[in-house]
């Protein structure tokens, strides 16, 4: 069982392999495959880290996913709950991967909050999110999604 000290190790090393990933193509429109929800819990103070479970829909068949991230800047404690449309999926797996943001992340009104991410096979998801609790987040955020 890995330390919380190494799981941020190894999600910070991850993170910055995504912010030196390539945005989306803008000129390739994006067609909706599928969708998944999540339930993230989150803990920070300076560095913070994010474990959770969630389900992916895919052609009619359910796949239950592990959601780890990792953020900077966070303060506090929160719980997220988040649904989004899956775009450039082929098969199941490929929605495994690191995911880094495609732009900015967006508060909504409400405690609800939108943010698209891409992994390095292409697969695009757009979540929206609602939080209790407080943390503060002030830096870039990485997701790594795994099949459970």
């Amino acid at each position: 069982m890995r330390s919380l000290t190494g799981k941020c190790l190894i999600m910070a090393a991850l993170l910055s392999l995504v912010l030196y990933a390539s945005p989306l193509s803008a000129a390739r429109p994006l067609h909706s495959v599928g969708y998944v929800t999540i339930e993230l819990q989150g803990v920070g103070a300076i560095l913070g880290v994010s474990w959770g479970r969630g389900t992916l829909y895919f052609r009619g068949k359910r796949y239950p996913i592990r959601v780890e991230g990792l953020s900077l800047g966070d303060m506090g404690y929160a719980k997220i709950s988040a649904r989004g449309q899956v775009y450039n999926l082929r098969r199941p797996l490929d929605i495994t991967g690191t995911y880094g943001a495609l732009g900015a992340g967006v508060a909504l009104a409400g405690g609800v909050a939108g943010l698209a991410m891409q992994n390095e096979r292409g697969v695009v998801i757009d979540l929206s999110a609602t939080q209790q609790g407080v943390k503060l987040n002030i830096g870039p955020q990485g997701l790594t999604i795994t099949m459970r």
